[in-house]
């Protein structure tokens, strides 16, 4: 009896300690549609590009690539700009050591500081520790808090590599204008946007999306069944976003076709909606993560302007972003 009670013990034990790969995103979940502001800041300190010091290129002749990354200088951790600033300000010699991350590689390189007309100390590399633009919110879950926005990854213009990030937050922003698109020139939104009113914090920068805690408030009337990919057909479809001021508009589209084995552009569609073509000629910069509605499900969100043909565009399957955002 004592041997059948100790094998039970550990049958039990077991269930609690094998993982499971459940998910833990609610069945509803608030559409989302509205322009937002996004900060994000890196993890260390990017290098950009080069400039001449005594006319010469002491950051690319000391072997600095663009798209390294900063991590230390002088065994002393580099955590964005002020860091690097200050820690070549206090040096007390014109050589310092400079850790760095090349693709996924840790490397150490000798950097000769030069003092310019002015006796300050240069290091010849243009840097970066942060990116700011602006998006469309996703969806919210009501249960766990969690946002989801764009529905691709952030990545930095000069290296056209995914930026790394630490930490970012969410803000309000109002379109002030829109820049229409045309066949091979995508469009854009352009935004006022008030760095003040924080909605949430960044916590993900990920190929499905941004993610993070949403931290305003939520109203959870609006909340829409969330729906799978084998729910999705091909015809009438809405896309929810913002052209004009900070005003959540639905316009229609139609879905031509869906492919389930792509990471990001899951749907094809095509913009119908009339008004919406006559103010943005289709699809347009800033649009990304506008969500997509079906028979009153929220099944995907707009990720990409296919720019030869701008009133077509893509989207990812709302359930790819709930996945991401619960990891």
């Amino acid at each position: 009896m004592k041997i059948k009670n100790k094998l039970l013990n550990y049958i039990v034990l077991l269930l609690f300690i094998i993982p499971l790969n459940v998910f833990a995103y609610s069945s509803y979940i608030i559409p989302g549609g509205e322009t937002i502001g996004i900060e994000v800041n890196s993890k260390g300190v990017l290098v950009v590009g080069f400039y001449k010091v005594n006319n010469s290129y002491i950051g690319r002749e000391a072997g600095f690539l663009v798209g390294d990354k900063i991590t230390k200088i002088d065994n002393k951790e580099i955590n964005g700009i002020n860091d690097l600033l200050e820690t070549i300000n206090k040096t007390e010699t014109n050589t310092v050591d400079v850790t760095i991350i090349r693709n996924n590689n840790t490397k150490n390189i000798k950097l000769d500081l030069q003092k310019d007309t002015d006796n300050i100390l240069k290091t010849g590399l243009y840097v970066k520790d942060e990116i700011t633009g602006i998006g469309t919110l996703s969806y919210i879950d009501p249960e766990t808090k969690v946002f989801g926005a764009l529905g691709h990854e952030i990545m930095e213009k000069t290296t056209a590599k995914k930026f790394e990030i630490s930490d970012g937050i969410i803000f309000g922003a109002d379109v002030i204008s829109i820049e229409k698109s045309d066949n091979g020139s995508a469009g854009e939104k352009n935004a006022r946007y008030d760095k003040t009113e924080v909605l949430g914090t960044i916590n993900g920068n990920e190929i499905s999306g941004v993610f993070g805690s949403y931290t305003s408030s939520v109203d959870e009337t609006k909340k829409l069944a969330v729906g799978e990919a084998k729910d999705i057909k091909t015809g009438n479809a809405i896309m929810r976003t913002v052209i004009k001021d900070n005003k959540v508009e639905d316009f229609t589209i139609n879905i031509l076709k869906i492919n389930d084995s792509s990471d990001t552009k899951n749907i094809l569609f095509e913009v119908t909606d009339e008004r919406l073509l006559k103010e943005t000629g289709g699809i347009v910069q800033g649009m990304s993560g506008s969500p997509i509605i079906q028979d009153n499900k929220i099944i995907g969100a707009v990720t990409h302007v296919i720019v030869n043909e701008p009133t077509k565009g893509y989207g990812i399957f709302i359930t790819t972003m709930l996945k991401e955002g619960d990891n």
